[in-house]
């Protein structure tokens, strides 16, 4: 599975709800932070292979075979979705897919510190 001494930037399949909570669909997400508490939570972030017309702001977009897709474990083209975030217990992971490279947290950051109005 997953250490927990590596488990910020890793790309892990889990079970992501729908924006309507009537289901979960098992997908790709990128972990935000380390566990937290007790119940081992971690902040994940979507990731989607379905490529939007208009990118949001937040959104990160992952072509395949760029630099920003080696190590990412993705199979195709993806889009990190920033402003769709969820707790889940780390129990919940199904596997690790990979972990992204340092120009790609880089971006993480930035657009995190964008939506979340971090000076």
């Amino acid at each position: 599975m997953v250490s927990q001494s590596k488990i910020k930037y890793t790309i892990v399949l889990v079970p992501f709800p729908f924006d309507d909570f009537s289901s979960v669909k098992v997908r790709p997400a990128v972990c935000l932070t380390r566990s937290i508490g007790d119940f081992e939570h971690v902040v994940i972030a979507f990731i989607s292979s379905v490529i939007p017309e208009e990118l949001e702001s937040t959104d990160i977009l992952v072509k395949k075979n760029s630099d920003l897709w080696k190590g990412t474990g993705l199979h195709i083209d993806s889009v990190i979705r920033l402003h769709k975030l969820v707790s889940i217990p780390k129990s919940l992971f199904k596997r690790k897919l990979g972990e992204l490279n340092s120009e790609l947290e880089e971006r993480i950051k930035n657009k995190l510190n964008q939506l979340f109005e971090i000076q």
